[in-house]
């Protein structure tokens, strides 16, 4: 287990600042805000938008994606995982947000922030509640698979089932809940519309594993792909775009939606970049970074081409 790490950080000081702007940078929301459009686009599709409950939607899913990430540190520092991947293994999608290996912030001031986030995300939260109470459901479960991602005793990601949680999270769970806020009830085709956007977000979290496995596996974190071994998690990565884009084919059978999501095949080409990059050129981090890129883009434009051709088609 890690120490408290070496020196004092001032609060609001500078290097405490870029801590905090580590865990809040908009990049992190790429995948929630993903699924956020596609639900509300959704939403949008068979009636008008609330303006004001679609920005306390985006502000209490926001609030709860950076909270994730900062208690993660917590807990990553703690299991000693972050403080070893080696240099070379580093990359900007993977080997966390280094906020405490960093030197940024302090174990302590990583917990105040993240209790903080959670409960910012807890007001909006009970806000909503007040014009949607189911919502508060989905919102209490979404907050517990945000904390216990990382967090014992559950420490989801730490027992290889990372990608069922983000699936669940970032595909139904954020989806429906962008809809319900709007709408007042979840009809059951959004889970068929969520599932090719799930399964793609947990194809960036299994990408994103690879460079981390040395690192992971020495901390006692059997992640999924420490679970399969690199040489077999390169083969099974392909998987996750078979599936994805598989499903978005049938998506008009199994669902009441046009051919207008069929545009969320604008992804496709870089998820096929992606499997075929892991495939051939996973042994080395640099290696594997443009496939870490092209996945985010897949499952971005995924939800992008599929949430616009829902309201045009």
């Amino acid at each position: 287990m890690a120490t408290e790490s070496m020196g004092s950080v001032a609060w609001g000081g500078p290097a405490f600042w870029r801590g905090v702007w580590r865990v809040v940078d908009p990049k992190i929301t790429l995948a929630s805000a993903a699924s956020l459009f596609l639900g509300t686009s959704a939403a949008a599709r068979d009636g008008s938008l609330h303006v004001g409950w679609l920005v306390l939607t985006v502000l209490g899913i926001f609030a709860l994606e950076a909270a994730k990430n900062m208690s993660g540190e917590l807990f990553d520092w703690d299991s000693g995982t972050d403080a070893r991947v080696a240099p070379e293994d580093r990359s900007p999608f993977s080997g966390g947000k280094r906020v405490l290996v960093d030197h940024l912030m302090t174990r302590a001031q990583t917990v105040v922030v993240a209790f903080v986030l959670y409960a910012l995300g807890g007001i909006v939260g009970a806000l909503i509640a007040l014009h949607e109470p189911r919502v508060l459901l989905l919102g209490l479960a979404g907050a517990a698979i945000a904390f216990f991602y990382h967090a014992p005793p559950l420490k989801l990601s730490y027992r290889g089932l990372g990608e069922i949680a983000v699936l669940l999270a970032y595909g139904p769970m954020i989806l429906c809940g962008a809809y319900l806020v709007q709408r007042g009830t979840v009809p059951w085709w959004l889970l068929h519309l969520a599932a090719p956007l799930g399964v793609m977000i947990a194809a960036f979290l299994f990408v994103n594993e690879m460079p981390d496995a040395r690192a992971d596996a020495a901390s006692g974190k059997n992640t999924l792909v420490v679970r399969l071994g690199k040489e077999r998690a390169a083969r099974a990565f392909a998987l996750f775009p078979l599936v994805a884009f598989g499903y978005l084919l049938a998506l008009p059978l199994v669902a009441p939606v046009s051919a207008g999501v069929w545009a969320g095949f604008l992804g496709l080409p870089f998820a096929v970049a992606a499997a075929v990059r892991v495939w051939t050129r996973h042994a080395r981090t640099a290696d594997l970074v443009p496939a870490q890129g092209w996945t985010l883009a897949s499952f971005v434009l995924l939800a992008l081409g599929a949430g616009v051709g829902l309201l045009v088609f």
